[in-house]
């Protein structure tokens, strides 16, 4: 382990943890909520300045995490996010000499001889590894196909990319993954969070992750994976993998020079509809979470490109002519595949079963899809999830990414009001395997809203959810004959239901549920309690300072612990 890298790391997250507790706990409870709020952004723009300047000279796992929250432009202020965006671009390069040696060394011969040419200065410094241009010539028997290349004899000239590890990438994730853990052990102490996610089973999730990434063997055979998913979508490219060229540290690929994916100025000069790039990176998506069970779990702006085609493809036998030419006018473009994930089959049907919630409308279906991919706390009120599952499809179903963030605030308030106990418990949790579907479907959300600021995910769903629907009635035309079915069950049960409810009013046992009457005497209870306690530390406090004015220091101390712990009752208590 890097002694001092770990300590430094440490350090850093120290500090952040307690400014926070300082500025957003411990401040408003003392009344000074104001000032912490005018606060706010600047705090945290300082301290998404001190995280990218950390992350930019140590890189590592420090890079992944803050590429991971530049891209949620959907969730996290746009004073972090635009902070961090510079991430994508600002790795560090390796020196030469250390990449020279490790590809020689990996393959047993001098670059000179393994390559036609190499280029010394990278193309991409990423955070595990970085990327060189080069030439290679593959021989006849190993071409399989390649794209792009040129014959020479029995050969053929092939312009590539070469992805060489970084040095001792081993060793830094190691010390990386070490502080972090150490900083994961903080913040399971902290009730919400521990209730909510298993945090060392998810660092040992996120580590076996980050180990596999660094096995460029996998990583090729997972891009070959992807490809033979898509193989009759021609909308959407993956380079292919010079096997001759690439070992478990280097990685050969075919070049792919295209427009990267938040280049927005460059994409929009070339031509290409940007609300047509996120609507099909939605729904390459969507193919890949619920049709493959097989995602690229790294959907970062560095992964992501958008390639214009001078010559568009043309249709192949049997597909659909207008669509494909369409969709050849331009590729979407996947590269860096160390990172993918897979669904089992029954977080697959948990998800299928909420897109089809989310297209119907269906709140009820919906805290049953919550069930079955276990993101429920035990003892969760179901009946009040769904409830508010209703009510958030009444207000803002089909508003898209733009009309949600401009929502009114007067709106926002109402609804946390009516729902205040259910945001206050938030009963939810992070299952282990889902964390790579959490962050590509975060990231992928924070990339379609730069592409398409008015783009709306509810349209997107829809239509993938009829076809759900329709799938999971075997094909039936009729699928509005079960719902009839439903209708009636549910009306021969009312009478049934309407009996219970007076057979418990006869012996008393019916409790109507009133939310804000209950949180008004929650609220009540919660002041006498602090009031008592405000009584206890006066005691204390007055107690200890006139002891300690009579000479007795010891018992003075103990005094004023008990009354230093008192007051952080009052403070922290619920």
């Amino acid at each position: 382990m890097l002694r001092a890298r770990y300590r430094r790391i440490i350090y850093f997250f120290a500090r952040i943890i307690i400014s926070i507790i300082i500025w957003d706990l411990f401040l408003p409870r003392l009344g000074l909520r104001r000032l912490s709020q005018s606060t706010r952004s600047r705090r945290l723009q300082r301290i998404a300045i001190q995280y990218r300047a950390l992350a930019v000279q140590m890189g590592g796992v420090l890079i992944k995490v803050g590429q991971f929250l530049s891209a949620r432009v959907d969730v996290l202020p746009s004073v972090i996010t635009s902070e961090l965006t510079g991430l994508q671009d600002e790795v560090p390069e390796e020196d030469f000499g250390d990449i020279r040696a490790l590809v020689e060394n990996e393959f047993g011969a001098p670059i000179e001889e393994k390559f036609l040419e190499f280029d010394d200065a990278p193309e991409a410094a990423a955070s595990l590894g970085q990327v060189h241009q080069a030439r290679v010539s593959v021989e006849a028997t190993d071409f399989a196909g390649l794209r792009g290349a040129e014959e020479d004899s029995d050969n053929h000239i092939l312009e590539v990319v070469v992805k060489v590890q970084r040095p001792d990438i081993e060793t830094i994730i190691a010390t990386d993954l070490a502080a972090l853990k150490t900083v994961g052990n903080w913040l399971k102490r902290y009730p919400p969070i521990n209730r909510r996610a298993d945090v060392p089973a998810l660092l040992a999730e996120f580590s076996r992750i980050l180990y596999e990434e660094i096995d460029y063997i996998r990583e090729g055979q997972n891009a070959e994976t992807f490809a033979e998913h898509f193989r009759n979508r021609t909308g959407v490219h993956v380079p292919d993998v010079v096997w001759s060229h690439t070992t478990k540290r280097v990685l050969t690929l075919e070049d792919v020079r295209a427009i990267k994916i938040t280049d927005y100025d460059r994409i929009t000069a070339a031509g290409i509809d940007r609300a047509e790039v996120a609507v099909r990176l939605f729904e390459t998506y969507l193919q890949q979470i619920f049709e493959d069970g097989f995602f690229h779990a790294d959907p970062h702006p560095g992964n992501l490109f958008v390639t214009p085609q001078a010559q568009p493809l043309q249709p192949q036998a049997g597909e659909e002519g207008e669509r494909d030419k369409a969709d050849t006018e331009w590729l979407l473009t996947f590269v860096d595949f160390g990172m993918v994930g897979r669904l089992s089959p029954e977080m697959l049907s948990g998800m299928r079963e909420m897109v089809i919630a989310v297209g119907t409308r269906n709140a009820s279906r919906l805290v049953k899809s919550y069930q079955q991919l276990g993101v429920l706390l035990p003892g969760a009120d179901i009946e009040l999830i769904e409830r508010a599952e209703a009510r958030l499809f009444d207000r803002f179903w089909g508003k898209s990414m733009q009309e949600l963030a401009s929502l009114r605030q007067k709106e926002m308030l109402e609804f946390a009001r009516e729902f205040r106990e259910l945001i206050f418990t938030m009963p939810f949790q992070i299952p282990q395997d889902m964390i790579l579907l959490g962050r590509a479907v975060g990231i992928l959300s924070g990339m379609c809203t730069g592409l398409n600021p008015e783009f709306n995910v509810w349209e997107g769903l829809a239509p993938y959810a009829q076809k759900l629907v329709f799938e999971e009635s075997g094909g039936r035309r009729f699928p509005w004959l079960e719902e009839i079915g439903e209708l009636l069950r549910n009306l021969l049960e009312y009478p049934r239901r309407v009996v219970g409810v007076l057979e418990k009013l006869e012996r008393g046992d019916l409790a109507v549920r009133v939310p804000e009457l209950t949180d008004q005497v929650k609220d009540l209870e919660h002041a006498v309690n602090r009031m008592a306690g405000g009584f206890v530390f006066a005691a204390l406090l007055l107690a200890g300072v006139e002891v300690y004015l009579a000479g007795e220091i010891q018992f003075a101390i103990i005094l004023l612990a008990a009354a230093a712990l008192t007051l952080t009752w009052i403070l922290f208590h619920r």
